[in-house]
């Protein structure tokens, strides 16, 4: 579904990813791993269109993207849940779920069954429907940006750093819910600072460090791995 071949992205001068290079076939759950500053978050805005690439190619669905605009790269299929949530304070989560699908091209009736398909999964949303999203608790807020993501029926969803900021408890019953977004059908790239919540929940990964790719594996070689154990586990042999 998604296939980078040796992408390079500046900051600048800074050189943020260096020749950088994965696939996510459709169905997967696949997870981006590293430290905070690893250059995750700048390979997805690659990925959406909104830090430019200077040298590489990005496929999605055998199409090139790379040159296309964020907005044209939506439409293709792909959308994000970016980090920090990002939902619009003012609006209501009726609101905001409707921003969510105005790249659509959808009839009324089915951008409602889609709200109602999203209201059956995040139940909480359906009881602060007429709420402003800024008065809401973050994991409250979590659920409306992926819903809004959902929304735009992405064949790929991408998120960043889905977990920061948010209580254990809440985090276990996200990663819950993300994996049966996964199982219902969208193939989804996570990216998480929580190397074993993401491996967990992950079928793959690829591990990040300094704008580079430095290890990829299946999720449960990865979470067993000395370089994973080691520099992000704290375990020692």
């Amino acid at each position: 579904m998604l296939r980078i071949k040796g992408i390079d992205t500046y900051y600048g001068h800074v050189h943020a990813i260096k020749n950088i290079s994965l696939d996510v076939q459709a169905g997967e759950l696949v997870t981006l791993i590293g430290a905070n500053g690893a250059g995750k978050s700048t390979l997805l805005k690659s990925i959406i269109g909104l830090q430019p690439v200077r040298n590489g190619e990005i496929e999605f669905l055998g199409k090139r993207v790379e040159s296309l605009s964020s907005d044209a790269i939506m439409r293709q299929g792909i959308s994000i849940v970016p980090e920090g949530r990002r939902v619009f304070p003012d609006f209501t989560v009726a609101e905001n779920l409707a921003i969510g699908a105005l790249a659509r091209r959808s009839s009324a009736i089915e951008i409602k069954e889609d709200i109602e398909k999203i209201l059956l999964q995040f139940p909480n949303l359906k009881e602060r429907w007429k709420q402003k999203a800024g008065t809401m608790s973050g994991g409250e807020q979590q659920m409306v940006a992926i819903g809004r993501a959902l929304m735009g029926r992405p064949k790929l969803l991408l998120l960043d750093e889905p977990s920061l900021g948010l209580a254990p408890l809440i985090v276990g019953e996200l990663m819950a819910k993300l994996k049966e977004i996964h199982a219902a059908g969208t193939t989804i790239l996570l990216v998480e600072q929580n190397v074993t919540l993401a491996l967990k929940t992950a079928q793959r990964g690829y591990l990040m460090e300094t704008g580079e790719i430095v290890a990829a594996d299946t999720a449960v070689r990865l979470l067993a791995s000395d370089v994973v154990r080691k520099a992000y586990l704290g375990m020692e042999e």
